[in-house]
């Protein structure tokens, strides 16, 4: 009897181990890192830093290339084309080999991450997956005309519905993917056209002005990363005037604005540690945290956030972005003040004791109420409710219970589980 009720309780606790395996996410260059014959694809995938984005996503499915398959793309192509001809291995739905000879129709047209980066012209960023019957299935670019040159070979991992990892034989070559221009032959070189067309003149100016655009310039070669500030920005209320910084103030602020490192979208949206800028040095730190809010990331200076709002360009090895807000580092305008403490709480005013009844008259029910309860004045002042560190420590513990939820669940399942079975 006792084994039959707990019989539920292990299934419930086998199925918890599977959502907390599922909730913990996944590492592409790990799954990949166990098989040798990928080594190549897996080096370029963190090279062009799509691992990061392909981490950063669910419901996924990476196409993967041995060694000998990359050989076509590996060394033969700047590393923004090969970014982009990988990005069109990555699609945005979950294909396991079951699903692959279950199309509706027995063929689909899915997207892939290539169409998000704004790179692909129509439908460029779209594969074409069908089911070719005999346990074949055929990949192949969705323009009109293009062949089936890519097949499936095998399964090589599955987490479900979050990624699978699946073998082809041969890269999906779109048209013109492998033509594009590469960040030296394109423009590039202009940074000032790129951000003044994106809307951040005032940014642009002050890089020429400073002396700043030749740090940019010189680093665009090997790594650049640029967070450039909208004209609006620069008129938001509580900017500095940088009339009063001196030069090298000036300096420091827009090299803040910058990075000496590759950082698209995908790698700030997993990053956990403190990036150092083109102004850190050995006087001062000069770093930014990072942090996200559903697909949105967030840049943290000590003195206030700012929004990643738009990507103006990204090819490999640079990538510009705008922001909503100037950064201003700590090391220059100090740490953002603290929020004003709470006001102390008002007690009421104790009641005084009733006088006791006339022998002649009887009281009233109502004449006499029971003193107020005393007010708890340590509460409000520990606590107060707009307090932004309340609201940060509920949050703190929200987010922990969300993550221990199916390990805390399937501890108490496996130990009531066990106590019935004993």
């Amino acid at each position: 009897m006792a084994a039959s009720r707990a019989l539920p309780l292990l299934a419930l606790a086998l199925s918890l181990l599977a959502v907390a395996s599922t909730v913990s996410g996944h590492n592409i260059t790990q799954i990949l890192s166990d098989t040798p014959d990928y080594s190549s694809f897996n080096s370029y995938l963190s090279q062009t830093k799509l691992d990061d984005e392909i981490n950063s996503r669910t419901t996924i499915t990476v196409l993967v290339l041995n060694n000998a398959a990359m050989s076509s793309l590996a060394g033969k192509h700047p590393l923004s084309v090969v970014k982009n001809a990988l990005s069109l291995l990555v699609l945005l739905d979950y294909y396991d080999p079951l699903k692959l000879h279950q199309l509706s129709k027995g063929t689909t047209l899915t997207t892939t991450l290539y169409q998000t980066t704004g790179h692909a012209p129509g439908n460029l960023g779209f594969v074409n997956v069908t089911d070719l019957k005999g346990g074949k299935v055929g990949f192949g670019s969705a323009a009109p005309g293009s062949k089936l040159d890519s097949s499936y070979t095998k399964s090589v991992k599955q987490i479900p519905y979050n990624i699978s990892v699946l073998e082809i034989n041969a890269p999906i070559i779109a048209p013109g993917i492998l033509t594009a221009p590469s960040p030296s032959s394109g423009g590039l070189s202009n940074i000032t056209g790129l951000l003044e067309k994106a809307g951040c003149k005032t940014f642009a100016g002050l890089l020429v002005s400073s002396g700043v655009l030749k740090t940019y310039v010189s680093t665009v070669e090997k790594d650049l990363t640029v967070f450039a500030p909208s004209d609006e920005a620069f008129k938001a209320k509580g900017v500095p005037d940088l009339t009063k910084l001196t030069q090298a103030e000036v300096v420091s602020l827009l090299e803040y604005h910058a990075l000496a490192e590759y950082k698209p979208k995908g790698s700030l949206k997993t990053n956990k540690d403190a990036i150092s800028t083109l102004a850190t040095n050995g006087a001062g730190k000069y770093d930014l945290t990072t942090s996200t809010s559903g697909d949105e990331v967030i840049l943290h200076t000590g003195v206030g956030p700012s929004r990643l709002a738009d990507t103006v360009v990204d090819e490999t090895p640079v990538v510009i972005f705008t922001v909503d807000n100037v950064l201003l580092p700590t090391e220059l305008f100090g740490k953002s003040p603290s929020p004003a403490p709470a006001p102390e709480p008002v007690s009421a005013p104790t009641p005084s004791p009733a006088k006791s009844p006339s022998p002649v008259e009887a009281p009233s029910p109502t004449a006499a109420s029971p003193p107020a309860p005393p007010v708890d004045e340590s509460s409000p002042e520990e606590a107060p409710s707009d307090s932004p560190t309340s609201s940060e420590e509920s949050n703190a513990k929200n987010a922990a219970f969300h993550v221990k939820a199916p390990a805390a669940l399937l501890f108490t399942a496996l130990v009531a589980a066990t106590s019935l079975l004993l």
